[in-house]
């Protein structure tokens, strides 16, 4: 497995690619936007992009917005930017997670390995291996999600767990604290605001696709699900 790295600062670079090695990947990297894109398009066994935003060339929401045309590949993002709406802003461009610089290595690698797992679709195991969720067919074994028609949708590894969990329970209502520990596979920490940007991210893919059908439906106060059809 290939993990890019994609920062203008060489010694955050550095001690990045001693921590990947040391969790058994194998690090590639870049240092501007176009480098890393250049990078993700000739090396088809990068598996996962760690990524500052503020660089020269091309910024990382920019890169991020190229990535999601054709990739579902996972993205976190490093950044100094601590404001609650540029982190909003970086995952409803479609980054996965998302960690403020300065940071701790471990917690990075800690981030990494739960985005890796949830793109190993370790969703549930105990449900079959499509779904369907109104106008959409969901399958665990491709890691697919296509309209009735045969489109297929364009999802991050977060965004198709959070709709299988919700269409393997169907009309079941998970709560945000909920959907974090189980698709994220980590401990709520202030939950709330990330899934309802990945939820809110996914919602817009699902009616873009299908002609503004609403699959997830919110219950107010308490959370989200979908009905069952």
């Amino acid at each position: 497995m290939k993990i890019l790295v994609v920062d203008d600062d060489r010694e955050i670079v550095q001690l990045l690619e001693i921590y990947i090695r040391n969790e058994g990947y194998e690090p590639v990297t870049a240092f501007d936007g176009k480098e890393a894109l250049s990078k993700l398009n000739t090396d088809h066994e990068i598996g996962l992009i760690i990524l500052d935003l503020m660089m020269p060339e091309m910024d990382g929401m920019e890169v991020i917005k190229q990535v999601r045309k054709d990739s579902s590949v996972p993205i976190l993002v490093l950044s100094a930017k601590t404001a609650d709406m540029d982190k909003i802003h970086g995952l409803v461009s479609g980054a996965d997670d998302y960690v403020t610089k300065p940071f701790n290595p471990l917690e990075v690698m800690a981030r990494v390995n739960s985005l890796l797992r949830r793109s190993e679709h370790e969703v549930t195991n105990d449900q079959p291996d499509v779904l369907h969720a109104g106008p959409l067919e969901i399958n665990q074994d491709s890691h697919e999600v296509k309209t009735l028609k045969g489109d297929q949708i364009q999802l991050t590894a977060l965004e198709f767990g959070i709709l299988y969990l919700l269409a393997s329970h169907p009309n079941r209502v998970f709560s945000a604290d909920d959907i974090f520990e189980r698709v994220w596979k980590q401990e709520s920490v202030v939950s709330a605001k990330t899934v309802m940007v990945h939820v809110s991210h996914l919602r817009d893919k699902i009616e873009e696709a299908t002609g503004g059908e609403k699959v997830i439906e919110t219950v107010w106060g308490v959370g989200y699900k979908v009905s069952a059809h």
